[in-house]
């Protein structure tokens, strides 16, 4: 089965979601990857990759709340990043 550019866009992503520096940040922006990008079309994969962007700290500020979202990011997509329900924590 031949990939499609948006299939190879997804690829790209979830690659650069999951190698950000830090444990914790693959584990939160790498799981909300996972969680979420199935449901995305072409504008909400391009403001995840706007988002990939920024810094780590910046991200994972705005998702737990000790930093406002600026207004380019507000919206549905930073709303269900902020309920990190989608962190898998292995005990």
């Amino acid at each position: 089965m031949e990939e499609t550019p948006m299939d190879e866009l997804r690829r790209a992503l979830k690659y650069r979601a999951w190698h950000r520096g830090t444990r914790e940040a693959d584990m939160m922006i790498g799981g909300f990857f996972d969680r979420y990008n199935e449901t995305w079309g072409e504008h909400e994969l391009a403001l995840f990759a706007a988002l990939l962007t920024e810094t780590d700290v910046d991200i994972m500020a705005w998702a737990i709340g000790t930093q406002e979202v600026p207004e380019r990011y507000q919206g549905p997509m930073m709303e269900a990043m902020q309920q990190l329900d989608f962190i898998e924590i292995r005990r």
